[in-house]
């Protein structure tokens, strides 16, 4: 299992008609609920004269912040269909909204769920998506003479080298994958051969 996920970068549009109705569609990042809450307000003071903001949301990796709305369409038509184009590209940190202006043909819950899912859709591949990589800052002390083995341990692992400073002793910030913090603290002994200290910044 990657210990990496997905976010929106930036934001993605998409319009269609169905039978005369408007389904206009955002896809917006949003890094928790109130900011989720926030977006789905804006749109609808934006939006004042539509018939329906059905939405739905994403926010945290483990999935337990997640919600989807009808907004009056009936039951399952509209937030849960939005809710998979979301689901389906393995999104975090999403909302769409999908903005309906009724056109006066009604077009059936299957009619429904084609509609707002494909406008759904389309705004999330007209969205910026990035890669979101959790890592952990870890500060290594050593010795100059110990730079050649602590160098080429940093060029073992996914990392990113955030400061070095020089005194007696080189410090360097590394940000190592969460998944290989303790892999890297054990290969950081090994290969010092005890000598030097590494510890989370």
């Amino acid at each position: 299992m990657s210990d990496s996920h997905l976010v929106l970068d930036a934001p993605g549009r998409a319009e269609i008609k169905v039978k005369g109705s408007r389904f206009v569609a955002e896809a917006l990042p949003v890094d928790a609920i109130s900011a989720a809450e926030d977006a789905l307000q804006a749109i609808r003071k934006r939006e004042y004269d539509a018939t329906h903001h059905c939405s739905a949301w994403r926010i945290d990796p483990e999935g337990r912040e997640f919600r989807w709305s009808d907004d009056g369409e009936p039951s399952n038509s509209a937030g849960q269909p939005i809710f998979r184009q979301i689901e389906g590209r393995e999104l975090f940190g999403t909302i769409v909204v999908v903005t309906r202006y009724y056109g006066g043909t009604k077009l059936g819950t299957g009619g429904l769920i084609r509609a707002y899912g494909e406008a759904a859709s389309m705004a999330l591949d007209a969205a910026r998506i990035r890669e979101v990589i959790p890592r952990t800052r870890l500060t290594m002390r050593f010795a100059y003479e110990d730079t050649s083995p602590a160098m080429h341990l940093i060029s073992q692992f996914d990392t990113v080298v955030t400061d070095t400073r020089y005194s007696n002793d080189t410090e360097i910030d590394v940000d190592v994958r969460n998944r290989d913090v303790e892999a890297f603290r054990a290969a950081f002994v090994e290969a010092l051969s005890g000598r030097g200290s590494i510890e989370q910044a």
